[in-house]
C-alpha cells in the first residue's frame, strides 16, 4: 500500500529557533509554532484553539530560516511527520514524540524582510528568494488583438 506524509502548516512562532550542530557540522534548528483553529461553539460563539508544533529543520535552510525568524512572526513551513520513541533515563520508562521535520518555508505577512503586498517577491523556499525579489512582467504579444475570441 502506498504511503503520503505530507504537513503543510502556517502560524506564529512560539520561541525564536535554536541553532546547534552535529559532529558532522549540520545545523539543527529547532522551534515552535501556534496554529489557530477557528470555529463557532454551540452559542454561536467564534472560538480559536491553539495547536502548537515542536517543527525540526536541518541544514542551510533551517539556517537561513532562523536568520529571519524570531518569536511571534508569522512562517508557512511544509514538511512530514516524524514519530520518535525512546527510553526516559529518569524513570526508565518508554517515551514518544510526534513532530514534524521542516523541508521548506515560505515568508507570510508583512513586516522586515518579509515583502509583504509590494510586488509578490516576498516568497522563499529555503531560505533563497525567487526572481530577485521582484515580481515577474507580463508583456502581451504583439497580435494580442487577432485573437479570434
Amino acid at each position: 500500500m502506498a504511503s503520503y506524509n505530507k504537513v503543510i502548516l502556517m502560524g506564529n512562532l512560539t520561541r525564536d529557533p535554536e541553532v546547534r550542530y552535529a559532529q558532522s557540522g549540520t545545523a539543527i534548528i529547532k522551534f515552535g509554532l501556534a496554529v489557530n483553529r477557528r470555529f463557532k461553539d454551540a452559542e454561536d460563539n467564534w472560538v480559536e484553539e491553539p495547536v502548537f508544533v515542536d517543527i525540526t529543520m536541518f541544514g542551510k535552510r533551517g539556517e537561513a530560516f532562523s536568520r529571519f525568524h524570531t518569536k511571534g512572526k508569522s512562517a508557512f513551513i511544509e514538511g512530514r511527520l516524524q514519530f520518535d520513541t525512546w527510553d526516559d533515563r529518569e524513570s526508565g520508562q518508554k517515551r514518544s514524540k510526534l513532530y514534524v521535520i521542516g523541508e521548506n518555508w515560505e515568508f507570510v505577512g508583512s513586516g522586515e524582510g518579509a515583502g509583504g503586498g509590494s510586488g509578490g517577491g516576498g516568497s522563499s523556499s529555503g531560505g533563497e528568494r525567487r526572481g530577485g525579489g521582484r515580481a515577474p512582467s507580463y508583456e502581451p504579444a504583439a497580435d494580442v488583438d487577432d485573437t479570434p475570441f
